[in-house]
């Protein structure tokens, strides 16, 4: 941009700073969705960790190009809101899932998380998997049961050990 105006500098500036913080930023088309729609879409991403923004497309890819996601730039075309997740990532893909199920004007256009450019497709697996909650209990329960079972098959050998041993 030739002599950009200072405001729209902090704006790049700004988005370029959520998408350093954030674990992952998803990518939705709000055309059509009310503002009460919206705010409620809002409301239930800061629940899951995310913020839900709107900013101009075209300073949106300068700030993903200044932070290395420049591939970004295809899926930042048309009305574009982004979801900055910082924390379960997979929460806050299930919220925009669900709420573009409840309604056909939010559509789901991919994003980037770390490094890695999402897809559409990509967001709608992260939706799938369980939550950091659960996948952290599953591995929780995991690790206990290692334990357990070693000491259950322990005794069990103990068992079998004593119960061939003729007592004297």
């Amino acid at each position: 941009m030739e002599n950009p105006r200072p405001e729209k500098v902090a704006t790049v500036t700004e988005i370029a700073a959520k998408f350093r913080e954030s674990d992952a930023a998803l990518l939705t088309e709000y055309r059509g969705l009310t503002v009460g729609q919206m705010a409620e879409v809002r409301r239930q991403l800061r629940g899951a960790g995310g913020e839900w923004k709107v900013y101009k497309n075209t300073l949106a890819r300068l700030a993903a190009t200044e932070t290395g996601a420049g591939e970004l730039s295809s899926q930042l075309v048309g009305p574009t809101a982004i979801a900055f997740v910082k924390g379960d990532v997979a929460a806050a893909a299930k919220v925009l899932r669900e709420a573009s199920k409840a309604n056909a004007a939010l559509v789901l256009k991919g994003g980037v998380m770390g490094d890695k450019i999402l897809s559409a497709k990509d967001v709608e697996v992260l939706a799938d998997l369980p939550s950091r909650d659960t996948l952290l209990a599953m591995f929780a329960g995991l690790l206990t049961a290692l334990p357990r079972n070693f000491a259950y098959g322990l005794k069990a050998l103990i068992d079998q050990k004593s119960e061939a041993t003729p007592a004297a």
